[in-house]
């Protein structure tokens, strides 16, 4: 009897509700409002015996949920960057093309074997079956080779190819070999016809020369025309010293003269002949051809400038 009660204290004891403690929970549940989100229920609201019941629950759901918003969070930016860095742009950049086109002269196949090629040293070249010109040598300049002897042989050649090509480059260059002696005929007429197909006609004269030509095109293809334009000096002085040495026997000296007396190029036009002829070097023709200069008419005739002349 003794294990028996040992036994039976042992036991849990179950706490069985009664129909009033039933009946009371029902009449609290039914005034608390009707909430259909349970998630934001406090843990104060529930029930006493709901605490432990939600609290391992509620727990879990916060940090399922804070793993699930950083990870909605940090998914953009891989995204972003794969769209940015993806196959087919690396392939665009990467591409032998595309490098090919901006270091590289483009040679078409019916050309690899021309021997001007060999002096083509300090330029990479590479053969290129997507061009209708013989070179491309830049974004914008194709080249069409011709050689004299060819010519000969074949007369109507150039004006087929010229024909077929006058419009897809803004600068089209004629590249032509002369390999033959008597050549003034054939020039003559090839001129003609680089000029009504609105081609640029480049001679040459060894296949040497004709090499260093596409080479100076390629390395020169982004270099300003500063190398072979005209330097215009926008200073003053520069500007009245030009004009005032056209007069004959005017002098660099003459025009320091003449400004440092008067100050302006309109002064030294107004200036009187005894106010000329009181400067350094300035003697009575000299004073006459300045004043003359400034009473003259600006003409464009040729035989009127003359008949003012006499």
């Amino acid at each position: 009897m003794s294990d028996q009660q040992e036994s039976s204290n042992n036991k849990p004891a179950w706490n069985i509700p009664s129909v009033e403690e039933i009946e009371r929970r029902k009449a609290e549940q039914a005034k608390r409002p009707v909430s259909y989100f349970k998630g934001k229920r406090t843990i104060s609201q529930a029930a006493p015996d709901e605490n432990t019941a939600f609290t391992a629950t509620t727990s879990t759901l916060a940090t399922n949920a804070a793993s699930l918003d950083n990870t909605t969070i940090a998914s953009p930016a891989p995204s972003t960057r794969s769209n940015t860095s993806s196959p087919i742009n690396r392939t665009m950049t990467n591409s032998p093309g595309r490098r090919a086109t901006s270091s590289s002269i483009l040679v078409n196949p019916t050309q690899q074997k021309n021997p001007i090629l060999k002096h083509v040293h300090n330029v990479p070249w590479e053969p290129s079956g997507s061009i209708k010109v013989d070179y491309v040598v830049g974004q914008t300049t194709g080249v069409i080779y011709l050689s004299l002897r060819y010519h000969r042989l074949y007369p109507t050649y150039i004006y087929d190819r010229l024909n077929a090509t006058k419009n897809l480059y803004v600068n089209r260059i004629l590249l032509v070999h002369v390999d033959v002696d008597s050549f003034h005929d054939a020039l003559r007429e090839i001129n003609r016809i680089a000029i009504l197909s609105d081609f640029t006609l480049v001679l040459a004269w060894s296949p040497e020369e004709a090499g260093r030509y596409l080479e100076t095109y390629k390395s020169f293809e982004n270099k300003a025309p500063d190398m072979i334009r005209k330097r215009v000096d926008d200073e003053y002085f520069a500007k009245i010293t030009d004009c005032l040495t056209q007069i004959r026997s005017v002098n660099k000296t003459d025009v320091l003269t003449l400004l440092s007396t008067f100050g302006s190029l309109k002064q030294v036009a107004e200036a009187s002949t005894d106010a000329l002829a009181m400067c350094p070097g300035f003697g009575e023709h000299k004073v006459k051809r300045l004043q003359q200069a400034w009473k003259q008419p600006f003409l464009a005739n040729k035989k009127q400038k003359k008949e003012h002349t006499l």
